[in-house]
């Protein structure tokens, strides 16, 4: 069984005669996906514009499954089903309007479409400036977020994909994102350690790890409702927190160093994290602290 977004991957690569350019392959699903409200992917700016690293892991575990094939710049259908015809009619609507709109763009040309009339997508573009006029490079200067006051941001990712959890972090100009689960594994694709660290510093962010002010896993057994979870905050809150001074101090030093950073853990909803309490004693021991919970 094909999963759906992985069909999308496919239509789009059959609607352009079975092959496409890495490159455009992405410019391409991009488009594809700024036609719907619930798009399958999500995109970071990067090094050449929009970027889904979700829609790479795809089509990386396509090809070992053999119903991609690639070489050094093209991706090539090898699966003979009519994936088209598997979509939705809306989405084969949406396939067929970027094909017909774009089909005759080359890589150079999609890329400077896409930071033209997306220039946020192109802030971390390395080439954004030789391919731009001036005039329209200042819109990518422009949409670049720019804000610096000191503040320690707090963040989940439970419920949203790899590429809206790091945009956050990119839109709210963070520097630095400290993971404070005591074990940062996740069977979410991108948030174990190793992915997230290395997904992080490719959009010039800082990772560390600070398992020391996490919670143990056999703690969080049994949490059906809110009061079990303020029962297992109380218990942190007079064991874990007291035990962790210097890495809550090692916290706010890194706060001093790089002004914008975030706690993260798995759940969205921070009255359910125990990113809470520990954003309040650091508020504690440091009283001019901001905290934003995004």
């Amino acid at each position: 069984m094909v999963y759906y977004r992985r069909k999308i991957i496919l239509a789009l690569i059959q609607i352009f005669g079975g092959s496409l350019e890495k490159i455009s392959f992405q410019k391409l699903l991009f488009l594809y996906s700024k036609k719907k409200k619930n798009a399958e992917y999500d995109f970071i700016p990067y090094k050449y514009g929009c970027y889904s690293y979700s829609a790479n892991a795809d089509v990386n575990t396509m090809i070992k499954k053999e119903i991609l094939s690639e070489n050094e710049k093209y991706y090539y259908k090898n699966d003979k089903t009519d994936f088209i015809k598997s979509l939705q009619k809306c989405d084969q609507t949406y396939l067929t309007e970027v094909h017909k709109t774009y089909g005759s763009m080359s890589s150079m040309e999609l890329i400077k479409h896409t930071y033209i009339n997306f220039p946020y997508y192109a802030i971390k573009s390395k080439i954004a400036q030789n391919t731009l006029s001036n005039n329209l490079y200042q819109r990518v200067i422009n949409a670049q977020p720019n804000e610096n006051a000191t503040v320690l941001f707090t963040i989940g990712y439970q419920g949203i994909s790899l590429e809206n959890f790091l945009g956050n972090l990119v839109k709210n100009n963070i520097k630095l994102l400290i993971d404070v689960r005591k074990n940062p594994l996740s069977m979410k694709y991108g948030f174990s350690k190793k992915l997230l660290t290395k997904f992080c510093n490719s959009l010039d962010i800082e990772y560390v790890h600070i398992p020391e002010v996490g919670i143990e896993s056999n703690k969080r057994r049994k949490l059906e409702n809110q009061s079990d979870y303020d029962q297992l905050f109380e218990d942190y809150e007079a064991t874990t927190l007291q035990e962790s001074r210097a890495s809550q101090n090692k916290i706010l030093d890194y706060l001093k160093q790089h002004s914008r950073v975030a706690l993260t853990c798995f759940e969205s909803d921070i009255s359910q994290c125990h990113r809470l309490s520990l954003s309040k004693s650091l508020n504690k021991m440091c009283k001019e602290l901001v905290v934003k919970h995004i």
